[in-house]
């Protein structure tokens, strides 16, 4: 916190707006400890328990999280845009960005010719009675689903504005303020954010390069939790993909919990570089979300949501109540890029480029005495033992890459490595600065 802001207000709610003004401005740093309870009622002449209310506001909001006996402290990542804060540090000139989690902008289709296509087939306006889905990008999204292994017999089908949309609106849907969701650790940042904000707790699920650990699973289900977000593949950060006997342990494990909400993220699709293991529906609320952004680009936020009927029943509805429906225009953009056989040889070019930057870059590192992770995607992962002293070395040495903490609940510390930015050059001395870095923090190479 800045020596210079002081929190103020004589109520639960004033105090908390006050720290959540002092966030906004950027006079906390994020992660920064805040005042003990006694310490900030004593200041500003209040009881201790306005201060517990105000504190217990802000995390219900995702602004602040408890750190054990440390007090509470500013997350890393609050849901709260503007001041100095960001969310990334900036990258010096001369260091390559290899923290992103972004596609290769060299890799991805071109949009011209579908937005010029579309253009002069777009029909007539359309009005605010639209449909949240079009029909014709159902038409061709069931069989597409279905030619991977999703179970579509039955199912519902809707579109969404991007995966963490979808993800959020399934959450609603089904859970309240208070449950508990049981997510992959290492797992997706920005579903970490999400649950803080939705003010839902997460339970860790420890994963493998095969998927989730059905043991983990299982004890994160019987500790309650209400809804399962299982990546199927290219899980972000660690490129796990669900393998065949994975799927079955877990849908066994599943099967013996049909109350709980099961979502598939499957947010790299045709460039995840390796084939689905869909896990549902085996329980009694299930869906399955496919974004577009990864394999056509991050401006494309669409994904398409197929599940059990009441399920989507409720995205929709809450859909209408928002912002209505997703743009016809990304819908047939989306829907003319599915059709394109030029596109499709594009994406599934990009995703063999970085099937072999992968194997590469773990290659590399194993040589070097290192253990990476990266079957999939477009990210690798590797266990270091001090990410603040690697990430600032890997710094000095010119790559920037995006630290473990944003991804771990109460895994082991890591880094994760965007490959997209590298050529095929860039690997081998990358691989080397990584080993010197793990390793000049005076404690063993991390191994597995």
């Amino acid at each position: 916190m800045s020596a210079q802001y002081q929190v103020s207000g004589d109520s639960a709610a004033a105090i908390s707006a006050s720290i959540e003004s002092g966030v906004l401005r950027g006079d906390f740093i994020w992660g920064a400890a805040l005042p003990a309870i006694r310490v900030l009622a004593g200041e500003l002449h209040v009881s201790p328990a306005t201060v517990a209310k105000a504190y217990q506001e802000l995390r219900h909001r995702g602004v602040v999280e408890s750190d054990g006996r440390r007090g509470t402290r500013v997350r890393s990542r609050p849901p709260i845009a503007g001041g100095r804060a960001g969310l990334r540090l900036p990258i010096p000139d001369g260091v390559l960005d290899l923290s992103s989690g972004e596609p290769d902008l060299r890799w991805l289709p071109s949009l011209g010719p579908a937005l010029r296509e579309i253009a002069d087939r777009s029909g007539p306006p359309q009005g605010y009675a639209s449909s949240v889905a079009m029909p014709e990008l159902i038409d061709v999204a069931r069989p597409r689903l279905a030619a991977d292994g999703v179970p579509m017999e039955g199912a519902a089908i809707t579109a969404t504005p991007g995966t963490l949309d979808a993800i959020e609106r399934l959450l609603n849907a089904h859970l309240r303020p208070g449950d508990a969701v049981a997510m992959e650790d290492p797992g997706w940042a920005n579903l970490i954010d999400l649950l803080a904000a939705l003010d839902l707790r997460p339970i860790p699920v420890t994963i493998d390069q095969d998927g989730p650990d059905p043991e983990s699973l299982a004890a994160a289900l019987r500790a309650g939790a209400r809804a399962a977000v299982i990546t199927v593949r290219a899980q972000n950060p660690t490129g796990a993909a669900v393998s065949a006997a994975r799927a079955a342990e877990l849908r066994e494990v599943l099967t013996r919990h049909r109350g709980v909400l099961l979502i598939e993220d499957d947010h790299a699709a045709e460039l995840a570089g390796a084939p689905l293991q869909c896990l549902g529906p085996v329980t009694e609320a299930w869906a399955f979300v496919r974004s577009a952004s990864k394999p056509f680009g991050p401006d494309l936020r669409i994904a398409v949501v197929a599940g059990d009927e009441t399920t989507i029943a409720r995205v929709v509805g809450r859909m209408r109540l928002g912002a209505g429906w997703v743009s016809t225009i990304l819908q047939r953009l989306l829907l003319r890029l599915w059709l394109d056989d030029d596109v499709t040889a594009t994406v599934s070019g990009a995703a063999a480029g970085y099937a072999r930057r992968r194997r590469a870059l773990c290659d590399e590192l194993s040589a070097r005495g290192l253990e990476a992770e990266g079957a999939t995607g477009i990210n690798t992962w590797v266990r270091v033992p001090d990410e603040t002293r690697t990430i600032g070395l890997l710094r000095d040495a010119g790559y920037a890459v995006a630290p473990g903490s944003l991804f771990r609940i109460a895994s082991p510390p890591g880094i994760r490595i965007t490959i997209s930015p590298l050529d095929d050059a860039d690997i081998p001395p990358l691989a080397a600065a990584v080993a010197t870095a793990a390793s000049t923090v005076g404690l063993p190479s991390p191994s597995r």
